[in-house]
């Protein structure tokens, strides 16, 4: 029995995960975006979150209505936290893990054939990512540069990859969705890149 974990992150052209003063979305939301979604958190699947991403994602399911906000509300959480209450964590049909989250995650892919899948949590995501345990990574790219307001950088300061695309889609005209496996970087192979000259 073995599942999937798959990393799904919002961001700005030049690689920011948020940004002051710019909505959600960075303000490009169209109606493939939104429908993106909603099949996305449609499957059966098991949503895993850092602590401040989930508290956030815990007001922002009754601030705001977005199509698939009920189904978030649904779906089975885990949530990585030593401050949360296991017996009330602050949000519907969440589980509370107060323990490594890379190794939890390593049992849980073998324990389970439920998909696992963590939307934002930066730090959560970097520390996956650089074990080696994500399997898919879907990186959605709004058209828009950031620049010095921009902040949650992903893969800023964060492991080597190499990327092999298995999937792209463009949404609503202007974002792009990308769906990679990836390889922890470890050498370069030979014979790529550039080649020198050669002289007589």
């Amino acid at each position: 029995m073995t599942t999937t974990l798959t990393v799904d992150y919002f961001m700005s052209l030049d690689g920011y995960g948020s940004a002051e003063g710019w909505p959600g979305y960075w303000g490009k939301e169209g109606p493939q975006l939104r429908q993106d979604r909603v099949d996305t958190f449609e499957r059966d699947q098991v949503l895993v979150l850092g602590a401040t991403t989930f508290r956030e994602f815990a007001k922002f399911v009754k601030l705001f209505d977005e199509p698939y906000y009920d189904r978030l509300n649904e779906m089975p959480k885990l949530v990585f936290s030593s401050t949360l209450d296991p017996q009330d964590p602050g949000w519907e049909n969440s589980t509370v893990l107060a323990e490594d989250a890379v190794a939890a995650i390593r049992r849980l892919k073998e324990t389970t054939d439920v998909p696992l899948r963590s939307h934002g949590s930066i730090s959560l995501n970097r520390a996956l990512l650089a074990a080696g345990v994500v399997d898919r990574l879907e990186v959605m790219v709004f058209p828009a540069i950031t620049g010095k307001a921009g902040y949650a950088a992903l893969f800023q300061d964060g492991a080597e990859f190499d990327l092999d695309l298995v999937d792209t889609t463009v949404l609503d005209g202007r974002t792009l969705k990308l769906v990679y496996e990836p390889i922890l970087h470890t050498a370069v192979a030979d014979g790529v890149g550039p080649k020198r000259r050669t002289t007589e």
